[in-house]
């Protein structure tokens, strides 16, 4: 065969190839960054948190554990394929909701995983403290974190990543970052960088009004505002103008109701806890009191002296 002929069947099985979106891809990296990081975990809390922790204290709770499991699952499934593939490759949409994945959900579980004594290992008193320290006062953190977000939504950053694959995992790696700093306010394994719960409440509904702007951007633009998402092959039938609405909806609606829900769960267990044993007018009891009875308030009334006669 020719040499051009040779290049047009490669091109026609590549073209056959990129028309299958759903086609398995490996990605040994995340698998292998996954166990890493499980490996070190075990190895902390086994070898490292008994001599970290007060004799007769556990080292780790089953809360520590259970939100490292979830946060493990959610690096998998953000980082692994089909979700990785799709939004690299097909929608803009998925992508969106991969880096809502890797922003939103995984940094908290992330910090509810990781006990004091474990980022105390890890960071130490000095240098690394004072740097986490400050990066994680809310209005740094909270300005950090929405500066990275712009910054890897804008056409040319996110056109170039797609392109480049440690490009694409080093964004990945500072959206994960920022996010963590962005979260330690709130949820943070050191309860002296923790806000209050109204601080908090007020802090995440900041979080959620900011996103507004490139939310209205991308739902209202015209036409493709990420060309490599301009192809011909379209998931679920989906147009370029529906893929950059739907990922509005999900940077806006998505991001704001998950951090509306912590709102309002935050505000009601704090100022709303033992409203319904306030509100109520029973005289409290005590451990050994005896419910009251007839009996008891006849044998109470018989007992009792006649009032005296005033005629």
């Amino acid at each position: 065969l020719s040499p051009r002929l040779t290049d047009m069947i490669a091109q026609a099985a590549d073209t056959a190839i990129s028309a299958d979106p759903w086609r398995f891809q490996w990605h040994p990296e995340v698998w292998i960054l996954v166990g890493f990081l499980t490996a070190a975990f075990i190895y902390m809390i086994k070898v490292i948190g008994p001599n970290a922790v007060q004799p007769g204290q556990q080292a780790v709770s089953r809360k520590n554990i259970y939100a490292f499991v979830g946060a493990m699952a959610l690096l998998w499934g953000a980082s692994d394929w089909p979700l990785h593939d799709i939004s690299e490759e097909y929608l803009y949409s998925a992508h969106m909701l991969q880096h809502m994945m890797l922003s939103y959900f995984l940094p908290p579980l992330a910090l509810l995983a990781t006990p004091e004594w474990l980022l105390r290992v890890l960071i130490g008193d000095g240098g690394m403290y004072r740097a986490v320290r400050f990066l994680s006062k809310p209005v740094i953190a909270g300005v950090l974190f929405n500066l990275v977000a712009m910054v890897t939504h804008i056409p040319l950053v996110v056109n170039a990543s797609l392109d480049n694959g440690p490009l694409h995992y080093s964004l990945h790696f500072i959206v994960v970052l920022f996010s963590l700093l962005m979260w330690m306010p709130v949820v943070g394994p050191f309860k002296e960088l923790q806000m209050g719960p109204l601080g908090k409440c007020i802090y995440l509904f900041l979080l959620s009004v900011v996103p507004t702007l490139p939310a209205a951007w991308l739902t209202f633009a015209e036409g493709a505002v990420y060309q490599p998402y301009d192809i011909p092959v379209r998931v679920f039938g989906w147009s370029v103008t529906v893929d950059q609405q739907l990922a509005g909806a999900i940077m806006k609606i998505g991001g704001g109701v998950f951090l509306w829900t912590l709102v309002a769960y935050i505000f009601f267990k704090r100022f709303a806890n033992g409203y319904g044993d306030k509100q109520n007018y029973r005289r409290p009891t005590e451990p050994n009191d005896e419910p009251l009875t007839t009996a008891d308030i006849a044998r109470e009334f018989a007992a009792s002296a006649p009032p005296p006669d005033v005629s």
